[in-house]
């Protein structure tokens, strides 16, 4: 998903297999796109995606599909026997046992579909997964897309940015109140909400910060000791579950 409707233009998010979005606009060739699931717009290349019936688009709506959960799961495409690699997060559409059909396209998926695992060793799967702005699978993410695709996966919907995530769940007092899985942001210089990690315990946080990694924590912010400083600064840590 870009910016704006060219190859050239900055990757503001990615738009994973089978997830829906609504058409706002047509401009030679793209589409100006909003998400489904967090409202987020941007432009699409009208090669890489297919066109859903009203019907079916709502169906999708009221019947939220399965998740991939692996880093890669392999969906075989019948119709010309290829096979596609879908990143974790990717959406099911129309399943029918092992079977997803997306409008004339049928996929059989290759693999356990569904897991059961805590949300911190969701969050550890990803870890070495290197930072890519606008990016949502373990081959390239960013920090707010991190924490979204860890609780999507967890069934919990977040807003694309970390500015928005920020205005979701309730406000924890303090560090020491905090539980596993709670969010923390921080702040840049101007107060401005730039960054967003996942609480490990209250000393510890995961982040997409030049990769997924895990680092210290305390009331000021995250500590590196890998350079030695404070790299972010702690503005406040918000509750989801």
């Amino acid at each position: 998903m870009r910016a704006e409707p060219n190859e050239r233009s900055e990757q503001v998010s990615q738009v994973l297999f089978g997830e829906a979005f609504e058409i706002l606009e047509w401009k030679e060739g793209w589409a100006k796109i909003i998400t489904a699931a967090d409202n987020y717009e941007g432009w699409v290349n009208r090669l890489q995606f297919i066109m859903l019936g009203h019907l079916n688009y709502q169906q999708l709506l009221l019947n939220p599909p399965k998740l991939t959960y692996k880093p890669v799961t392999q969906a075989w495409k019948i119709k010309d026997n290829s096979i596609l690699y879908l990143p974790a997060g990717s959406s099911l559409a129309f399943l029918n046992g092992t079977t997803c059909y997306i409008e004339r396209e049928k996929f059989e998926i290759i693999g356990q579909i569904g897991q059961k695992e805590s949300i911190d060793l969701v969050a550890k799967s990803f870890i070495n997964a290197p930072y890519l702005w606008g990016g949502r699978t373990h081959f390239g993410i960013d920090c707010s897309g991190f924490t979204q695709l860890v609780f999507k996966l967890k069934g919990i919907q977040l807003k694309r940015d970390a500015s928005l995530q920020e205005e979701q769940g309730r406000a924890v007092p303090s560090l020491n109140d905090a539980l596993i899985g709670d969010l923390a942001f921080f702040e840049n210089n101007e107060g401005m909400i730039t960054h967003v990690g996942i609480l490990l315990n209250r000393e510890h946080i995961i982040h997409a910060s030049g990769k997924v990694k895990i680092n210290v924590i305390d009331e000021k912010g995250i500590y590196s000791e890998e350079q030695g400083r404070y790299t972010h600064k702690l503005a406040s840590i918000k509750r989801i579950f």
